[in-house]
């Protein structure tokens, strides 16, 4: 339905960017495009491949809250989604132009545009709170997770500097998390690393005996961001509250869209959009009733007293929506990224000298991997050349030679200097991850002995 699609998509065109320049193969408009290989692939969720002058590409169509569009089509031999790098909803996009051009009253003045955005506002953070079942006052909405965590961490500290000087934290945490506490233990915090079990849990024996009446917070997140490792938070939630005193903060970036999500016994809850198919640019804190944070940005009330600026609304709406979508869909994507988690550790264990450094105890969208002999920066850019893309830690971890999160669960500096991080997602494919093993095993050959 040409007319249906055509604000979404005006042109198909099929170019070969293989040689890092794009060269324009064919252009149709959308009509021509499916009258002329409507019986080639049909539209329909999924993805599909289409031979096009004894070129093979693949064309990929992403579901869209009921709605079906082609979002892109490139070539099929370099095409992979096994890959850190999330892309967005469709629906969220046009959401944020949507209100972009319709809502261009600042949220926080009084006149009528003012107050039709500040509706707006009101509406997508009551979303918000009743997905997470919270209160509409507990959301905080920022510009992304690494705001959040560091409003989460001074604002406590700030808002409490009375009631001690304590702080407890893994070594799993993210730099948004453990830059903070690093400043804050060079002027005069103790910063304690509680320990882990053998399955890369939280110790909570270790944790009862850190735990002091000089405890101000607790920091910890529910989903280790290279090897996938699932905290119990709120196992942890109820030791914690045996000291009133304490706040206890979880970075939950990693956890939204993969595994269910329970803040009853969490005090602060940071995320950020873009992980779940949201828009880079925004995010978001949850700060139960009872909590006061000092602010970290001042210039009077916003959206709440604890974040000054105008409201990105656009941004917020985004996010909201892609919640929204992320819990609708929760179980249908959790169940396909399962399979494919399975089969790619399947295939992974069969070749020679792989160490997978994720367990049971782990996310299924993040595998963490040791390879023998070879430096993952160099796997990375192997692999690079094939437009497949895996990372070596965190994009936003320091560059030092070796993962602190790898060491910390394996306590071995050759698996930590040498691990690389793949992540899955519900758009990702079997062949896809047949492609990605195929050359990979080309780059292992390749390269081994070049890490040592």
């Amino acid at each position: 339905d040409e007319e249906k699609y055509n604000y979404l998509l005006k042109y198909i065109i099929i170019g070969d960017s293989a040689v890092g320049k794009s060269n324009l193969l064919l252009q149709y408009t959308f009509g021509e495009f499916i009258e002329e290989y409507k019986n080639t692939i049909g539209v329909e969720f999924g993805a599909k491949n289409v031979d096009i002058d004894n070129k093979s590409y693949r064309i990929q169509i992403w579901d869209t809250a009921g709605q079906e569009c082609f979002k892109s089509i490139t070539r099929a031999y370099y095409k992979n989604s096994v890959c850190a790098i999330v892309v967005y909803d469709i629906t969220c996009l046009d959401s944020f132009n949507n209100v972009s051009e319709n809502f261009i009253g600042n949220p926080n003045s009084l006149h009528t545009l003012g107050s039709k955005s500040h509706d707006l506002l009101d509406k997508s953070t009551k979303q918000v709170a009743d997905l997470l079942k919270v209160k509409p006052s507990e959301v905080i909405f920022t510009s992304g997770a690494s705001e959040a965590n560091n409003l989460a961490i001074f604002g406590v500290i700030n808002q409490y500097k009375n009631r001690g000087k304590h702080i407890i934290t893994t070594k799993l945490e993210h730099s948004s998390v453990l830059e903070p506490l690093k400043y804050l233990e060079k002027n005069g915090y103790t910063i304690d690393y509680v320990k882990l079990e053998s399955n890369g849990k939280v110790d909570l024996n270790d944790l009862k005996n850190l735990l002091s009446k000089d405890t101000i917070l607790v920091s910890i997140c529910e989903v280790n961001s290279e090897i996938g490792l699932i905290q119990d938070v709120n196992e942890i939630g109820k030791i914690i509250k045996n000291y009133p005193k304490c706040i206890f903060h979880v970075d939950g970036t990693q956890a939204i869209g993969k595994k269910e999500i329970n803040l009853s016994n969490i005090d602060l809850y940071s995320f950020s959009g873009h992980k779940f198919y949201g828009l880079k640019g925004v995010g978001c804190l949850i700060k139960k009733e009872g909590i006061e944070l000092s602010p970290i940005i001042y210039g009077g009330k916003s959206q709440t007293i604890y974040r000054s600026g105008t409201p990105t609304l656009a941004l917020d709406v985004s996010l909201a929506k892609a919640l929204r979508i992320t819990f609708d869909k929760y179980k249908e994507r959790y169940s396909k990224v399962i399979n494919l988690n399975n089969y790619l550790i399947k295939k992974l264990k069969e070749i020679n000298g792989i160490i997978i450094n994720s367990n049971d105890n782990c996310v299924p969208h993040i595998i963490n991997i040791s390879i023998k002999g070879v430096k993952p920066e160099t796997m990375l850019h192997a692999l690079e050349q094939y437009e497949i893309y895996i990372s070596t830690k965190t994009a936003c971890s320091d560059k030092e030679d070796e993962s602190l999160s790898v060491y910390e669960f394996t306590k071995d500096h050759n698996l930590a200097k040498s691990s690389i991080r793949i992540s899955l997602s519900y758009l990702t494919t079997i062949e896809e991850i047949d492609y990605f093993l195929d050359k990979f095993i080309i780059c292992v050959n390749n390269l081994k002995g070049l890490g040592e």
